[in-house]
Protein backbone atom coordinates (compact mmCIF):
# COMPACT_ATOMS: atom_id res chain seq x y z
CA UNK A 1 0.00 0.00 0.00
CA UNK A 2 1.08 3.51 -0.55
CA UNK A 3 0.95 6.20 1.53
CA UNK A 4 -1.06 8.59 -1.18
CA UNK A 5 -3.72 5.70 -0.83
CA UNK A 6 -6.99 6.98 0.70
CA UNK A 7 -8.70 4.23 3.23
CA UNK A 8 -12.86 4.82 3.92
CA UNK A 9 -13.82 3.41 7.03
CA UNK A 10 -17.36 3.87 7.30
CA UNK A 11 -19.59 3.48 10.97
CA UNK A 12 -22.54 2.24 10.79
CA UNK A 13 -25.87 3.22 12.65
CA UNK A 14 -28.47 5.62 12.82
CA UNK A 15 -28.32 8.77 13.24
CA UNK A 16 -30.03 10.95 15.87
CA UNK A 17 -29.68 11.18 19.47
CA UNK A 18 -32.83 8.35 19.75
CA UNK A 19 -30.26 5.93 18.53
CA UNK A 20 -27.10 6.54 19.99
CA UNK A 21 -27.25 3.79 22.68
CA UNK A 22 -28.15 0.97 20.51
CA UNK A 23 -26.44 -2.00 19.55
CA UNK A 24 -26.95 -1.28 16.07
CA UNK A 25 -25.06 1.76 16.49
CA UNK A 26 -21.64 0.37 17.35
CA UNK A 27 -20.28 1.39 14.24
CA UNK A 28 -20.52 4.91 15.28
CA UNK A 29 -19.31 4.40 18.84
CA UNK A 30 -15.77 2.83 16.98
CA UNK A 31 -15.55 6.07 14.31
CA UNK A 32 -16.29 8.48 17.31
CA UNK A 33 -13.07 6.73 18.99
CA UNK A 34 -11.14 6.70 16.15
CA UNK A 35 -11.78 10.31 15.41
CA UNK A 36 -11.02 11.45 18.96
CA UNK A 37 -7.47 9.34 18.43
CA UNK A 38 -6.62 11.85 15.10
CA UNK A 39 -8.05 15.39 16.97
CA UNK A 40 -10.86 15.94 14.87
CA UNK A 41 -14.29 17.04 14.71
CA UNK A 42 -16.78 15.92 12.59
CA UNK A 43 -18.19 18.34 9.48
CA UNK A 44 -20.78 17.44 7.47
CA UNK A 45 -19.63 16.23 3.30
CA UNK A 46 -20.23 18.41 1.11
CA UNK A 47 -22.52 15.63 -0.19
CA UNK A 48 -24.63 16.33 2.74
CA UNK A 49 -25.33 12.85 3.37
CA UNK A 50 -22.74 11.86 5.59
CA UNK A 51 -20.42 13.22 8.08
CA UNK A 52 -16.60 12.98 8.00
CA UNK A 53 -13.30 13.04 9.43
CA UNK A 54 -10.08 13.22 7.45
CA UNK A 55 -6.31 12.55 9.09
CA UNK A 56 -3.72 10.17 8.73
CA UNK A 57 -3.38 7.46 11.12
CA UNK A 58 0.41 7.58 13.16
CA UNK A 59 2.12 10.63 15.28
CA UNK A 60 1.11 13.84 14.17
CA UNK A 61 3.11 15.06 11.28
CA UNK A 62 4.14 11.46 10.25
CA UNK A 63 3.20 10.55 6.22
CA UNK A 64 1.15 7.25 7.83
CA UNK A 65 -2.00 6.18 5.56
CA UNK A 66 -4.60 9.03 4.71
CA UNK A 67 -7.76 8.07 6.48
CA UNK A 68 -11.77 9.35 5.65
CA UNK A 69 -13.92 8.28 8.89
CA UNK A 70 -17.55 8.70 7.73
CA UNK A 71 -20.71 8.22 9.34
CA UNK A 72 -23.59 8.40 6.80
CA UNK A 73 -27.03 10.46 7.63
CA UNK A 74 -29.15 7.53 6.76
CA UNK A 75 -30.95 5.30 8.16
CA UNK A 76 -29.12 1.87 8.11
CA UNK A 77 -31.05 0.08 5.20
CA UNK A 78 -29.66 2.92 3.43
CA UNK A 79 -26.03 3.10 3.93
CA UNK A 80 -24.80 2.24 0.86
CA UNK A 81 -25.47 5.22 -1.05
CA UNK A 82 -23.65 7.99 0.96
CA UNK A 83 -20.79 5.50 1.19
CA UNK A 84 -21.00 5.32 -2.34
CA UNK A 85 -20.77 8.54 -3.12
CA UNK A 86 -18.09 9.36 -0.79
CA UNK A 87 -15.79 6.69 -2.04
CA UNK A 88 -16.59 8.23 -5.37
CA UNK A 89 -15.66 11.51 -4.26
CA UNK A 90 -12.34 10.19 -2.44
CA UNK A 91 -11.96 7.82 -5.44
CA UNK A 92 -11.43 4.84 -3.29
CA UNK A 93 -12.24 1.13 -4.42
CA UNK A 94 -14.15 -1.36 -2.20
CA UNK A 95 -10.76 -2.94 -1.01
CA UNK A 96 -9.93 0.09 0.69
CA UNK A 97 -13.09 0.30 2.58
CA UNK A 98 -13.37 -1.02 6.04
CA UNK A 99 -17.21 -1.06 7.16
CA UNK A 100 -17.30 -1.25 11.46
CA UNK A 101 -21.05 -3.29 12.41
CA UNK A 102 -22.48 -4.75 15.13
CA UNK A 103 -22.90 -8.71 14.75
CA UNK A 104 -25.42 -11.57 16.17
CA UNK A 105 -23.24 -14.28 15.54
CA UNK A 106 -20.48 -13.73 17.88
CA UNK A 107 -20.50 -12.71 21.78
CA UNK A 108 -20.74 -9.35 23.01
CA UNK A 109 -17.07 -7.89 23.52
CA UNK A 110 -16.25 -10.36 20.94
CA UNK A 111 -14.07 -9.15 17.59
CA UNK A 112 -13.50 -10.16 14.00
CA UNK A 113 -12.00 -8.85 11.05
CA UNK A 114 -12.46 -10.09 7.16
CA UNK A 115 -12.32 -9.12 4.13
CA UNK A 116 -15.75 -9.68 1.92
CA UNK A 117 -18.51 -12.48 2.81
CA UNK A 118 -22.47 -12.25 2.95
CA UNK A 119 -24.47 -10.08 4.72
CA UNK A 120 -26.44 -12.46 6.79
CA UNK A 121 -29.46 -10.60 7.05
CA UNK A 122 -27.37 -7.14 8.25
CA UNK A 123 -29.00 -3.87 6.40
CA UNK A 124 -26.21 -1.65 6.36
CA UNK A 125 -24.20 -5.04 4.64
CA UNK A 126 -27.09 -5.80 2.50
CA UNK A 127 -27.25 -1.75 1.65
CA UNK A 128 -23.64 -1.21 1.25
CA UNK A 129 -23.51 -4.71 -1.10
CA UNK A 130 -26.50 -3.40 -3.39
CA UNK A 131 -24.57 0.24 -3.66
CA UNK A 132 -20.81 -1.38 -4.85
CA UNK A 133 -22.31 -4.25 -6.88
CA UNK A 134 -19.48 -6.19 -4.55
CA UNK A 135 -19.11 -7.48 -1.27
CA UNK A 136 -15.58 -7.60 -1.44
CA UNK A 137 -15.10 -5.00 1.81
CA UNK A 138 -13.36 -5.33 5.08
CA UNK A 139 -15.68 -5.64 8.17
CA UNK A 140 -15.09 -5.36 11.66
CA UNK A 141 -17.36 -6.92 13.24
CA UNK A 142 -18.56 -6.21 16.76
CA UNK A 143 -20.05 -9.23 18.78
CA UNK A 144 -23.58 -8.19 20.27
CA UNK A 145 -24.42 -11.64 20.43
CA UNK A 146 -28.28 -13.41 20.25
CA UNK A 147 -31.28 -12.22 21.62
CA UNK A 148 -32.28 -13.15 25.28
CA UNK A 149 -35.33 -15.76 25.02
CA UNK A 150 -37.89 -14.99 22.66
CA UNK A 151 -37.17 -11.19 21.72
CA UNK A 152 -36.74 -10.51 18.02
CA UNK A 153 -33.58 -9.83 15.92
CA UNK A 154 -35.18 -6.34 15.09
CA UNK A 155 -36.16 -4.85 18.48
CA UNK A 156 -32.84 -6.32 20.20
CA UNK A 157 -30.69 -4.36 18.03
CA UNK A 158 -32.46 -1.71 18.18
CA UNK A 159 -32.76 -1.48 22.13
CA UNK A 160 -29.71 -0.01 24.56
CA UNK A 161 -27.12 -2.32 25.98
CA UNK A 162 -27.39 -3.69 29.23
CA UNK A 163 -26.13 -1.66 32.25
CA UNK A 164 -23.30 -5.06 32.71
CA UNK A 165 -22.60 -4.49 28.82
CA UNK A 166 -22.36 -0.50 29.46
CA UNK A 167 -19.51 -1.42 31.99
CA UNK A 168 -17.41 -3.68 29.17
CA UNK A 169 -18.46 -1.22 26.28
CA UNK A 170 -15.77 1.00 26.17
CA UNK A 171 -12.99 -1.88 26.05
CA UNK A 172 -14.88 -3.04 23.09
CA UNK A 173 -14.99 0.52 21.34
CA UNK A 174 -11.40 0.69 22.14
CA UNK A 175 -10.27 -2.66 20.81
CA UNK A 176 -12.61 -2.64 17.79
CA UNK A 177 -10.60 0.80 16.91
CA UNK A 178 -7.27 -0.78 17.60
CA UNK A 179 -8.48 -3.36 15.02
CA UNK A 180 -8.89 -1.17 12.23
CA UNK A 181 -6.01 0.85 12.72
CA UNK A 182 -4.17 -2.44 12.51
CA UNK A 183 -6.14 -3.27 9.82
CA UNK A 184 -4.69 -0.49 7.58
CA UNK A 185 -1.35 -0.07 8.79
CA UNK A 186 -0.61 -3.85 9.06
CA UNK A 187 -2.46 -6.14 7.38
CA UNK A 188 -5.14 -8.90 7.08
CA UNK A 189 -3.14 -11.28 8.52
CA UNK A 190 -1.37 -9.75 10.59
CA UNK A 191 -4.66 -7.84 12.01
CA UNK A 192 -6.91 -11.30 11.97
CA UNK A 193 -4.20 -13.05 14.60
CA UNK A 194 -3.52 -10.16 16.69
CA UNK A 195 -8.05 -9.38 17.17
CA UNK A 196 -9.78 -12.49 15.81
CA UNK A 197 -11.38 -14.61 19.08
Amino acid sequence: MTAGEVWLVVGLGNPGPTYAGHRHNIGYLVTDELARRLGSDWRAHKSGRAEVVEGRLGAPGSDGPRIVLARPRSFMNEVGGPTKALASFYKVDPDRIVAIHDELDIGFGTLRVKLGGGDNGHNGLKSLRSSFGTGDFYRVRAGIGRPPGRQEVADFVLSNYSSTERKELPFQVDTAADAVESLIEQGLARTQGAFNS
